[in-house]
């Protein structure tokens, strides 16, 4: 028996879904003033290996470590050639321990999993016009060991 609650203006009106009872009580509720904000989800899982030794960027106060991911799509034509193309994405990491680890301890080539969500920006070129860029915040990964 499963209930469902219905907002409707100033009046909340509760449905019974597998019945045929209606019960409404029309006592006037307060409007929230906040917005109805509706769920969204930015959510990306990317497997691959690393490009490069993590750096440190930032400042002080917004420190920040960054490493490449190379991930692979492979390719079969109709002739049966192979061809395999490399994506590369750029790795944020914010969180204190999980950066503090990943600066320590990941190295170039080792095959990693990481969790995070798409952030678009943009920075300004050495001519002062601006360029977009993408990168990925992460928020857990994953080091396997060869």
């Amino acid at each position: 028996m499963a209930l469902r609650k219905v907002m409707s203006g100033a009046f909340r009106q509760i449905k019974k879904i597998n019945g045929s009872r209606l019960l409404s009580d029309a006592v006037p509720q307060e409007e929230p003033q906040t917005q109805n904000l509706e769920k969204t989800m930015n959510q990306v899982m990317l497997l691959g290996r690393v490009g490069a030794e993590p750096q440190k960027r930032g400042s002080a106060e917004h420190p920040v470590v960054l490493f490449s991911l190379a991930t692979h799509t492979n390719y079969k034509y109709d002739s049966g050639e192979t061809v395999q193309r490399t994506d590369w994405h750029k790795v944020c990491v914010f969180r204190p321990a999980l950066r503090e680890t990943i600066y320590n301890y990941m190295k170039k080539g080792q095959r990693v999993l990481v969790k995070g969500k798409l952030y678009y920006g943009e920075i300004k070129d050495e001519e002062g016009k601006p360029r977009p860029t993408t990168s990925i915040i992460a928020e857990e990964i994953v080091m396997f060991q060869s």
